[in-house]
């Protein structure tokens, strides 16, 4: 009977883990909402450190060009229910094309 009401009781506590449920959950979250969130931020924190103290170039390059993106989407895409046009898509295009330049040369260009 206690085998049981644990398996169930850790049943409930995964529902919110389903795929569908989690699919769910991210059609309607937003940028803003993802980097306030502050398990994302502890993530980020302890990546970035670990980035530095290993002085992994891989690892700091993503999350460059994670939080790039992110700026460039924020402030470059359409709110729900406009247009999306060739003039606002411009500027994403551009700094997907820096962060990219950028990606590039410090992994192939430049060397230790």
């Amino acid at each position: 009977m206690d085998k049981q009401k644990l398996v169930e009781k850790t049943a409930e506590t995964l529902r919110p883990f389903e795929t569908a449920n989690l699919i769910e959950s991210m059609k309607h979250l937003s940028v803003n909402d993802v980097f306030s969130h502050p398990v994302v931020l502890i993530v980020i924190v302890a990546i970035f450190f670990f980035g530095v103290v290993k002085r992994s170039k891989p690892v700091l390059l993503s999350l460059f060009s994670l939080f790039c993106i992110a700026v460039i989407m924020r402030y470059t895409m359409p709110a729900p229910g406009d247009d999306l046009s060739v003039t606002s898509m411009l500027p994403f295009i551009g700094g997907g094309l820096l962060v990219g330049g950028v990606v590039i040369y410090f992994s192939l260009i430049k060397s230790d």
